[in-house]
């Protein structure tokens, strides 16, 4: 399992929570010590969309977006029963009981610790991260508990195409039930400009240097090329937000821990209902637990990008999709070791896509 996790997780991912810190730390400090650096990036901006922030949230997205191999849904009518669950999990469920944690924690539970306006805003954000089933990360939780690397593929590729249609709606809904009014023209801005072009650029790219150099060479050579550029980008992005929230964080810093426990909690609550529904399904291991995996993490770069376009830098609620990027490693983790112990649970059958 050493071996196996080494190879399916780098040490930078390994990490992620430690980074996050650090990012968080730096990023305070330049908020509170050269407060000209983030006043003066937040001028360069376009239709509420920050620029820099965006063009490192697009070095973040876009080599992730090339690892979905969309020709995989040609395949999408074979053994379609793990299919069905991801997506029942993902946008019939998953949204919704984040809304209904979150709500029930943010309002009731951490009522005397939050103020309703702080709340409103957490409740936001952990909307976008229910609303956003995790991409590009679901491939090494898969490789960790021994998924089927075929089938996941396929489970990926419909994901990002519903994201497509389901998002906005669900996002608009749920935001809308929470009392934030949203103009729904920015919102489709915010899924255009961080889902659309990158996944459409993505596949084209894909596709192109398949085409010339082939697949060997697109995923062992062209891919790691891009690595750096994505852990560039993430660290950048988190010193920059970090920058403009410090002062919400020097006021609160309680409230990140009192975010991530619903966000904890609903990871977790996700996974066993996947997974558990795969059991009674009889579905093989190697389906059940990618399953599960997808549904528990989040596509954090999405929820971040929309936060930042709908409601800026400096909001509360982009504070709460950065709490999910400072859970999301080490409890995925835990999830893989749970998933791994309990593979006996379910035919050793191979399922191919």
């Amino acid at each position: 399992m050493k071996k196996e996790k080494a190879a399916g997780i780098s040490f930078f991912e390994r990490n992620l929570t430690v980074w996050v810190i650090l990012c968080m730390v730096a990023g305070v400090l330049i908020g509170r010590f050269l407060p000209a650096i983030p006043a003066q990036l937040a001028k360069f901006e376009y239709a509420q969309v920050s620029i820099p922030i965006g063009l490192l949230i697009w070095f973040m997205i876009y080599p992730m977006m090339m690892k979905v191999d969309f020709a995989s849904v040609k395949h999408v009518g074979r053994n379609p029963t793990g299919l069905y669950l991801t997506w029942v999990v993902n946008w019939v469920i998953k949204p919704f009981t984040m809304f209904g944690i979150a709500a029930f924690f943010f309002y009731v539970v951490f009522k005397a610790l939050i103020p309703p306006d702080l709340a409103k805003a957490y409740l936001a954000g952990a909307v976008l991260l229910g609303a956003a089933p995790c991409t590009a990360m679901v491939f090494v939780w898969s490789h960790l508990t021994r998924g089927n690397p075929a089938y996941t593929v396929v489970q990926v590729a419909t994901n990002d195409l519903i994201i497509l249609l389901a998002f906005t709606p669900i996002v608009a809904l749920l935001l809308g039930v929470s009392g934030i009014t949203i103009p729904w023209n920015t919102l489709l801005l915010s899924v255009f400009l961080f889902v659309v072009i990158p996944l459409t650029g993505g596949a084209i790219t894909r596709s192109l240097v398949i085409k010339k150099k082939g697949e060997e060479y697109f995923n062992k050579t062209f891919i790691p090329k891009f690595n750096n550029i994505t852990i560039g980008g993430l660290l950048l992005t988190l010193v920059l937000i970090f920058s403009f929230q410090g002062e919400i964080i020097l006021k609160n810093p309680l409230h990140i821990g009192l975010i991530a426990v619903p966000l904890i909690i609903q990871t977790f609550f996700i996974f066993f209902i996947a997974y558990f529904a795969a059991k009674k399904l009889k579905l093989p291991h190697n389906v059940a637990a990618p399953a599960g995996m997808i549904g528990a993490s989040n596509f954090f770069e999405l929820a971040v990008a929309v936060a930042i376009t709908l409601f800026g830098a400096a909001s509360p609620a982009v504070l709460a999709t950065i709490v999910g990027v400072l859970v999301e490693v080490p409890v995925m983790l835990f999830l893989v070791k749970i998933a791994n112990r309990t593979s006996h649970w379910f035919p050793q059958k191979a399922s191919q896509a």
